[in-house]
């Protein structure tokens, strides 16, 4: 089958859902009106609520939860074959990941921008807040862990990236203080800065960089400086950094989007990989595994921590919530969709089978496998091959960073809400939270090894739960939404089913896991702890359901 097909339907697929479905979904289900006053404007701190135009918020939710994971996931899960992975991508997205996003920056909105976490305190019980927020933490620990890893191996195999990934930077630092402190419009100098941003490709292709090795490895070098660098920016008001970098790199990711769709729809490939890859279901079954192998390209706990964490705190009217939250989604979507047509129709099939014989040698390609998929789609438009590698590495990189330091802000507010909660003050200190957000990250991946890796790899050793338990956040936000929902009066069944749905396949690729992890006492104690920290937040929930039956 023609992989530009497949794209169009998808796309026309996407257009309707954000129509209709999240039209229904603002006026019936969650009653959106601009008469209501988000926290951004009630609070205005300055520091993380600020209230942000429309296309600026999208443009930092859009990049935050645009990072490298859906790419990585379907790039993966293409070994099942390329239906399964499509099917998910898209209907996931549809129905499940952007109604997630959606209600999980309304919800937040409406309660001060809690995140939805520290929520659980307030719709079903104290011990379901604590429960959740400490489920929430252990996932965001390791994510900054390996998301600085992964930035940093990047930075080393594309060493052409790293002046325009930096250069995007401090560009971004200028852009926020003529926006925000000499009243200059943001459109046009963001603009301006992604053309020398593709300029600083240019310069990157030509001015490969790389950095003194400290521990042996060029990557912990590059590990302790993003990790310094994620305390800045996690410290610093979301005007000065934040809000512009985001903007600039949302800009970045459509302008990428739209080339590298371009040249699908030039080379017109035809699917490499099997429609279904029956020789290898049977090791690794896609029932539950697809579920948690592409998470945010179909639906992701952590963007509903982005969505309260970081969005919602700056949303300047309640009905952007559709555009940013069901919209962002669906922008999350098409990425996903394009990453799984460039590894099943952008490598050649015999190359395919090599890099799709076994679960561990799919698992390992990842992103590599999608750049080279994407770039033969380039070449297609007569990049050059260079030209092309930075330009995609340079997204990803991007996309991946924004991430890593959004990631280490929601940590730090995370951190804040358990003070709060405990009334213990020093948590509530944004430099104290910060350095508890980051250090405990940078000692796992410098202090620990994962086979194969090499220094700076810590984080990998704790990487296998990160589907599961990222879809299991992804289930819990679901839960909090739909007993939100149940105590305003509204229909709870958009949210139910999925939250069902989602449950039961990440509890059962838990516990498929146990007996992968017999070999490896501490994510398999981990695992369970998680697991039933989640079973009881859930009972907790099923009492609040019952006692409000009764009443």
């Amino acid at each position: 089958m023609n992989a530009a097909v497949i794209a169009v339907l998808v796309l026309i697929l996407y257009f309707l859902a954000y129509r209709f479905y999240s039209s229904f979904l603002s006026k019936r289900i969650l009653g959106l009106s601009d008469d209501e006053i988000t926290p951004a404007n009630e609070i205005n701190d300055g520091m993380d609520y600020v209230p942000s135009k429309k296309p600026v918020l999208f443009g930092h939710h859009f990049a935050s939860i645009a990072g490298a994971a859906p790419i990585i996931g379907p790039a993966i899960a293409v070994f099942w074959g390329w239906l399964p992975a499509v099917i998910w991508v898209c209907l996931g997205t549809i129905f499940m990941g952007a109604v997630h996003d959606f209600g999980a920056l309304v919800v937040s909105a409406r309660n001060q921008g809690r995140s939805v976490s520290d929520l659980a305190g307030t719709l079903i019980s104290p011990r379901a807040r604590t429960l959740f927020l400490v489920i929430v933490y252990f996932l965001i620990f390791f994510v900054i862990a390996v998301f600085a890893y992964a930035i940093a191996a990047l930075f080393v195999k594309f060493p052409s990236s790293v002046i325009p990934v930096n250069f995007q930077i401090v560009v971004a630092v200028l852009i926020g203080f003529l926006f925000y402190r000499k009243g200059i419009g943001i459109l046009w100098p963001s603009i301006a800065a992604l053309v020398l941003l593709y300029f600083m490709m240019w310069v990157g292709a030509n001015f490969p960089v790389h950095l003194p090795a400290i521990m042996g490895s060029e990557i912990v070098t590059w590990i302790i400086l993003l990790m310094v660098y994620s305390f800045i920016a996690s410290v610093l008001p979301v005007w000065t950094l934040l809000q512009p970098r985001d903007y600039i790199n949302s800009h970045q990711l459509l302008v990428g989007l739209v080339i590298i769709f371009a040249g699908l729809f030039v080379a017109m490939p035809k699917m490499q990989a099997p429609m279904i890859n029956i020789n290898e279901t049977n090791s690794i079954p896609w029932i539950p595994f697809l579920f948690v192998t592409v998470a945010c390209g179909a639906i992701s706990g952590f963007h509903g921590l982005v969505s309260s964490g970081t969005t919602s705190k700056q949303l300047n009217k309640m009905t952007d919530a559709r555009f940013i939250g069901y919209g962002g989604m669906i922008g999350e979507g098409s990425l996903a969709m394009l990453a799984t047509l460039a590894v099943a129709a952008g490598i050649e099939h015999s190359v395919w089978l090599n890099k799709y014989a076994t679960w561990h040698t799919a698992a390992k390609g990842g992103i590599a496998n999608f750049v080279e998929g994407s770039s033969s789609f380039l070449s297609a438009l007569s990049i050059p091959e260079i030209l092309g590698t930075t330009l995609i590495s340079v997204m990803v990189i991007s996309f991946a960073a924004t991430s890593l330091d959004t990631a280490t802000r929601i940590q730090r507010l995370i951190l804040g809400e358990l003070g709060n909660a405990y009334e213990i003050k020093i948590l509530k200190n944004r430099y104290v939270g910060s350095a508890l957000a980051v250090i405990p990250a940078l000692m796992l991946a410098l202090l620990a090894q994962a086979p194969g890796r090499g220094p700076g790899s810590g984080g990998f050793l704790l990487w296998p739960l990160f589907g599961a338990t990222n879809q299991l956040v992804a289930g819990l936000t679901l839960l909090i939404i739909t007993i939100y929902l149940r105590k305003i009066g509204k229909p709870i069944i958009y949210t139910l089913i999925p939250m069902v749905l989602l449950i039961i396949m990440t509890t059962a690729s838990m516990v498929l896991n146990f007996g992968t992890f017999h070999n490896n006492i501490l994510l398999l104690i981990l695992s369970a702890i998680t697991l039933a920290f989640a079973v009881w937040l859930i009972l907790e929930a099923v009492l609040v359901f019952k006692n409000e039956k009764k009443s």
